[in-house]
């Protein structure tokens, strides 16, 4: 869990509001990153209004600064360190800080967990160091903390944000120099930014709801290569995200191989599969650029929600104004049609050939006053829910004006909606971008961005108006039963559960299984065929198989006595020519018409249970169309998760099918997930197929849902 705590607060509150700061290894070597790390906190738009400290044993003065020649020497008031010297004296320097009553440090030095065992190991120690003295450590192998509102900026690199209200934490200390630079040309502000670097001690857990308290912080953006506290990490975003827009993008989404799995969820569950249902179910925005997400955050800091997902285009050029209008359908936005009405209004004051319908083209020579008529008379059509504003340089056209314009209507309007702008080009719009970011205006160069940036407010939108309850356990679920089966399955040692065992497991779920038996003989399925009654399926039992269509080992459609004794007599063939063990068939009752959709688990290190959705059969791993959420999930969790599979559509009867049970498919999920949930010795398995009824189904008193195979390992 995370480690955040009132004194943990207090400590990091010393990472932004130092009282003093010492840095340790300070250079007097321009070529040196500590001599960059003191110029930022002596100089230009952050410099620290507090002292700073340089410790170097072999100097007097630094950039006119005295230095000291060590921690113990450094005078009142300091309450942070900044390290910058070779990695096998960091432990050392942690321990002189402890006992001169510091309680923060940021670890700028490299060489430890990232270079191999040894550095791991250097590591270790010196968190153990620090927290003998309660101190928090940020890093080591980052470049520390900027607080544009402070000011502070304890990092080497060159330039700061201006002042905003987006906060960055990053798990690259790289990757956060090329940011600043380019958010710095960009004229994008920042209220804090993080570099994390291996944390070591403080992670994202304990940084988040810091940064959601944070009255300067807005939108949180993050880049993570790992998450260190999977549960911290959970509990955070679920807390934050209602309060604040949490943004993220994750290095390592695919992988260049997997382990071999028993089940096909297993092969299904990409690594990324986990973090991105966290981020589905708790409400953080995924991004596959950094790009993308920071144009999604200035959106989010800017301008406010819309109430909808209907965009009006108005422009001067019908080429972008294309191509932003394929881009909203391909992101499931609409473009809004002007009413009638509007369109009356839009004609008095424009061109006469200006196009009203939508997209508004106001022409290739409109003007600044066009450009502000027609917003503001958008801005009264209750059919719209924001507006995107595409401004080409023309030679008429005056686009420093055209921004002022738009910002002035905007600010004046009754009903005000979110303005998004695309100011298309670079060289001559500038002044243009900068009298955007003046009026808070979110502009971008090219119309899929600035559509990619009205996605992301609609996504935070619809997230925020849907319900967000706690998931609870299905109706008549037996956790003390599940537990305890779960418990013994697992004494007996057994990793790769039987058809029967796995049966046991989802009957105790409340999940339903079509009428089985197990039979050792020809003579005994014969028995238990006239028993259960036809038509009925057997399938090969064998502990050295977990795909029994590979090698033969399922036969459909027996319809009597003679087809089971054919069947049985085959299946023990086939077992024999793939010269694996038999022990016996499942003699189960045949259920048809259904749809076969597949169901599993797949445990994840870091945030545990995984559930999967998909259409089933053989061809599962092939068509590879699924969706995950993480366990335990609710019925809108489930519901989601069906949503997200294109092909899922044909449960709702496209193109004549049958209309699927869907309620009971999303009670089965739930309780798989809660199955998960319970069973912590549940690494894999899946149900596969599942068959979901249509209502009215032959044979079947009613509709639902029915396990028709299962395998489930237990670890």
């Amino acid at each position: 869990m995370s480690t955040t705590t009132p004194d943990t607060v207090t400590a990091l509150d010393s990472f932004f509001h130092p009282t003093g700061i010492a840095l340790i290894g300070a250079s007097r070597d321009p070529a040196k990153l500590s001599y960059g790390v003191l110029t930022n906190l002596l100089y230009g738009a952050s410099s620290f209004p507090g002292p700073v400290y340089p410790v170097n044993p072999h100097a007097d003065t630094i950039l006119g600064r005295r230095c000291y020649p060590d921690i113990a020497s450094v005078p009142d008031p300091v309450d942070l360190a900044i390290l910058v010297i070779p990695a096998d004296m960091v432990e050392g320097a942690i321990e002189a800080c402890g006992r001169r009553g510091i309680r923060a440090a940021i670890v700028i030095s490299g060489g430890f967990r990232e270079v191999g065992a040894e550095g791991a190991a250097r590591e270790q120690r010196m968190v153990a160091t620090a927290r003998n003295y309660g101190m928090r450590i940020m890093g080591p192998n980052g470049i520390g903390v900027i607080d544009t509102h402070t000011p502070l900026n304890t990092t080497f690199v060159v330039g700061t944000p201006t002042q905003g209200e987006i906060a960055f934490l990053s798990q690259s200390g790289a990757l956060c120099g090329g940011i600043i630079d380019w958010v710095v040309g960009r004229g994008i502000g920042f209220s804090r930014m993080l570099s994390v670097g291996n944390e070591a001690d403080i992670h994202e857990a304990d940084l988040l709801p810091y940064l959601a308290e944070d009255a300067q912080t807005k939108v949180i953006a993050m880049y993570l290569e790992e998450v260190k506290d999977g549960p911290g990490f959970l509990d955070a975003i679920r807390s934050i995200a209602p309060l604040k827009p949490l943004l993220a993008i994750k290095a390592g989404r695919t992988a260049s191989g997997q382990a071999a799995t028993a089940s096909h969820t297993g092969a299904l569950a990409s690594p990324h599969a986990a973090f991105r249902a966290a981020c589905r179910q708790h409400g953080v925005i995924e991004f596959e650029s950094i790009e993308a997400m920071f144009n999604g955050g200035l959106a989010l800091a800017y301008q406010p929600l819309p109430q909808g997902s209907r965009i009006a285009i108005v422009t001067n050029a019908g080429g972008p104004a294309a191509l932003a209008a394929d881009t909203l359908g391909a992101l499931g936005l609409t473009l809004a049609r002007t009413h009638p009405a509007i369109q009356a209004e839009l004609r008095k004051t424009l061109h006469a050939d200006a196009q009203v319908a939508g997209p508004i083209d106001l022409l290739g020579g409109a003007t600044e006053h066009e450009y502000a008529a027609a917003c503001a008379t958008l801005l009264q059509d209750p059919e719209l829910d924001a507006i995107l504003a595409i401004i080409v340089p023309q030679a008429l056209v005056n686009t420093v004006a055209v921004v002022e314009q738009l910002a002035a209507t905007l600010a004046t309007a009754a009903n005000p909606k979110p303005m998004i702008l695309c100011l298309m080009g670079e060289a001559s719009l500038s002044a243009a971008f900068a009298a955007a970011h003046r009026h808070r205006l979110p502009a971008y160069v090219f119309p899929e961005a600035a559509v990619g940036a009205l996605a992301t407010l609609v996504q935070r939108f619809q997230w925020l108006v849907q319900e967000h309850s706690a998931p609870s356990p299905p109706r008549d679920f037996d956790a003390a039963y599940v537990r305890a089966l779960c418990t013994m399955l697992s004494h007996d040692n057994r990793t790769n559960l039987s058809m029967v065992q796995s049966a046991d497991l989802l009957t105790a779920a409340g999940i339903r299984v079509p009428q089985a038996r197990v039979a050792h003989s020809e003579e005994e399925a014969v028995q238990m065929a006239e028993a259960i009654g036809y038509p009925l399926v057997l399938k090969l039992i064998s502990g050295a198989i977990s795909h029994k269509t590979e090698v033969g080992g399922v036969i459909l459609n027996l319809t009597d006595v003679a087809t089971i004794r054919l069947a049985f007599q085959a299946l023990r063939d086939r077992a024999a020519k793939a010269n694996i063990p038999f022990a016996g068939v499942y003699v189960q009752r045949m259920v048809t018409g259904g749809h076969e959709i597949i169901l599993g688990i797949k445990r994840d290190p870091t945030f545990g249970p995984l559930v999967l959705f998909g259409l089933g059969g053989i061809y599962a791993e092939a068509l590879a169309s699924v969706s995950f959420r993480l366990a335990p999930l609710t019925s809108l969790d489930a519901a989601e998760m069906i949503a997200e599979v294109p092909a899922a559509k044909i449960l709702a009867g496209w193109r004549g099918q049958p209309v699927a049970d869907m309620a009971a498919l999303i009670d089965t999920i739930v309780r798989l997930g809660w199955l998960a949930w319970t069973c912590p010795e549940i690494l894999e398995g899946d149900i596969n197929p599942l068959l979901v009824l249509p209502a009215g189904q032959p044979g079947v008193s009613a509709p639902g849902a029915l396990a028709a195979d299962a395998r489930f390992v237990i670890g």
